[in-house]
């Protein structure tokens, strides 16, 4: 199945994001800690071009965390600053303005010494749809400014947003790429609520999940469900499930459709537990 999804608002975005560039002294990127690299836009890194950056690993609190301090290592090998935290709850919210004051230092002290006054760090905050920017704006903003929601494609435009005295936001609507040149990429992005589940073929979905699931976390499946043992074949697991949870219509038949909406609604709501969806080497091959 072909995962792709950018609406015209999209487009729109990335031309606005470029033409505020210069206004911005350092770039924001959210990510979902849950799939930190399938969650970075490729097309931003062309987009900010050279501006400085923090990675913003978003909703950690339902990742993995032996997986997550792996992909702070990754990040810091590869000279990004990132910092795990989970706008939900407001876990390392606090870190955020130290972070940005450190990495622009340079710039500031440079205008000091020009002796122009000590203004707000401008930031830009940008990711792919549904992965927290809003709510991590009214987190850092302590008042509800950024609309949420619980569905991709909430912020339809851009808007800035004053953080105390010491930092302006600037949100922008999430930006997904045109196309998936990895088609794992789109089913992990599916799998974590990225992508709408109406243009979604959620049984699809789901069978990525459970696939998933089995090899890296088959504990949690059979605690989670009851399973004594995981049946090799993902049919007759999505069977034992939809049996379990009563996902049944007339005549004893499995309900597919209802039991992949369940399963996914509870990966989606850490009913399984924290889980992680990719990992860098060398631990991908343990995850």
């Amino acid at each position: 199945m072909t995962i792709q999804w950018f609406p015209g608002h999209m487009a729109k975005a990335r031309r606005q994001v470029t033409e505020k560039l210069k206004l911005i002294d350092i770039v924001l990127e959210l990510v979902d800690a849950r799939v930190p690299l399938s969650s970075r836009n490729p097309m931003i890194d062309e987009i900010v071009n050279n501006k400085p950056r923090l990675v913003l690993l978003n909703k950690a609190d339902m990742a993995d965390k032996t997986v997550t301090k792996e992909w702070m290592k990754y990040f810091k090998n590869k000279g990004i600053t990132a910092l795990p935290i989970d706008s939900q709850s407001g876990t390392g919210i606090k870190d955020i303005l130290p972070a940005c004051k450190l990495i622009l230092k340079e710039k500031f002290d440079k205008m000091a010494a020009k002796g122009i006054r000590p203004r707000a760090v401008r930031a830009l905050i940008i990711g792919i749809p549904n992965v927290g920017k809003s709510t991590l704006i009214n987190r850092l903003a302590k008042k509800n400014i950024a609309q949420t929601g619980d569905r991709p494609g909430v912020t339809k435009a851009q808007q800035w947003v004053k953080v105390g005295k010491e930092m302006e936001l600037l949100d922008t609507p999430g930006i997904l790429w045109p196309k998936f040149e990895d088609e794992m990429v789109g089913y992990k992005l599916a799998a974590t609520g990225a992508i709408k589940d109406t243009i979604l073929n959620l049984q699809d979905i789901t069978v990525f999940a459970l696939r998933f699931l089995k090899e890296h976390y088959p504990e949690r499946l059979k605690d989670r469900y009851g399973l004594e043992e995981i049946p090799e074949d993902i049919v007759l697991l999505f069977d034992e499930i939809g049996k379990r949870r009563g996902c049944m219509m007339s005549g004893g038949y499995i309900d597919y459709d209802k039991t992949a909406e369940l399963i996914l609604r509870e990966m989606r709501t850490v009913k399984l537990g924290p889980l992680t969806f990719e990992a860098p080497e060398p631990v991908s091959a343990e995850i």
